[in-house]
């Protein structure tokens, strides 16, 4: 999943980097509102973390040209403890939830998770495939109850195609979810880990559409 963090203060915006890095997510940072709106009209984002009190151009100036422009990526705001008016202007202009600072790592990611299970039609926090059984919130995969020893990177990508299950899904979109801007990218990587992948998932499970990408059908 790929994360849009858009924060000026470098403590802040370096710490909540590393830490949603931490918990599988491909994150690019930046610091001001123009810079936001390039990377969203450049790339595909799953979700955007985006600070209200930003140098020139506002976060809910960004939020709304985001809106009108029809994009409907799931956003946070981040607000200062005594701006309510912010949250509030905030929702109005179609953030999707907001956190006020400072914030707790945990809660943060808690709140990005249940976007993203929102924005794929899901209430359950699991995600089920026959006798599999992914926890994102603890990133673990379970086969038939027994623990499945998986890399982040696998992870990740089991987790892009269970959560678009029935979706052909590209090199370049499995790419783009577990790399950010700065991060090298090995031609044969995807290959590499779905490789990986196979030998610890059930038989026929990731289906390679030879040329385009990879998919999981939907279940029979």
């Amino acid at each position: 999943m790929r994360v849009l963090l858009v924060e000026d203060d470098p403590l802040l915006g370096s710490g909540v980097q590393t830490g949603l890095r931490q918990n599988g997510y491909a994150v690019d940072w930046v610091k001001d509102g123009m810079a936001a709106l390039s990377a969203l009209d450049a790339e595909s984002y799953d979700l955007a973390v985006l600070d209200v009190g930003l140098p020139g151009m506002s976060g809910l100036e960004v939020l709304t040209k985001l809106r009108e422009s029809g994009q409907d990526i799931p956003v946070i705001i981040l607000t200062a403890r005594d701006t309510i008016d912010d949250r509030i202007k905030g929702l109005d202009l179609g953030a999707d939830d907001y956190l006020v600072k400072p914030f707790d790592l945990d809660e943060l990611t808690a709140r990005i998770r249940a976007l993203l299970r929102r924005s794929y039609g899901r209430s359950n926090p699991m995600l089920c495939y026959g006798p599999l059984e992914l926890d994102p919130s603890s990133m673990t995969v379970r086969r038939d109850g027994d623990l499945v020893k998986v890399s982040r990177k696998e992870f990740t990508i089991l987790h892009t195609l269970l959560e678009n299950q029935g979706k052909l899904m590209s090199r370049q979109k499995l790419e783009e979810s577990l790399y950010s801007w700065k991060d090298d990218v090995d031609s044969n990587t995807i290959e590499v880990h779905i490789h990986h992948l196979r030998k610890k998932m059930p038989d026929g499970l990731i289906r390679t559409v030879r040329g385009i990408g990879y998919i999981i059908d939907n279940p029979q």
